[in-house]
């Protein structure tokens, strides 16, 4: 029984990891995307200021690393989900859900940030090896 009990643990150690990873891979590819002078000419497409095109991909490559990390999870998981409530509703203004503008990939997005944000850092994380961060700033 004690065996099958750390098994569990293990394989929910590494799902969660692997839930990171991955919203965290998706968010790198997208900020470091918004780097790229050739965005700039899409934000007044969408009514937005030019000036903020390194903001709206800071705010999206830096929540990404420390989500991977496992450094602020929770704060960096929270900051996310807001992106992603913006662009469901201000982008996508929540016209359809599924098709070429549809809202399907920033739903399951926000929904997994919402995850991350209920289950913290988890074990496989640099705030579980320190074990001196507060549990609200992990």
């Amino acid at each position: 029984m004690v065996d099958a009990e750390i098994r569990q643990s293990k394989f929910h150690d590494i799902s969660h990891f692997g839930l990171r990873l991955a919203i965290g891979v998706i968010f790198i590819a997208a900020g470091f995307a918004k780097f790229d002078p050739s965005f700039n000419s899409y934000l007044p497409q969408m009514s937005l200021p030019t000036q903020l095109q390194y903001l709206f991909a800071l705010e999206e490559f830096i929540p990404g690393i420390l989500i991977i990390v496992g450094v602020l999870t929770r704060i960096s998981a929270s900051v996310l989900s807001l992106v992603m409530l913006g662009v469901i509703f201000y982008i996508d203004k929540a016209s359809q859900f599924i098709g070429p503008n549809g809202a399907e990939l920033p739903v399951i997005l926000l929904a997994a940030s919402l995850v991350i944000i209920t289950i913290g850092p988890g074990r496989i994380s640099i705030s579980h090896l320190v074990k001196k961060i507060p549990r609200f700033l992990q």
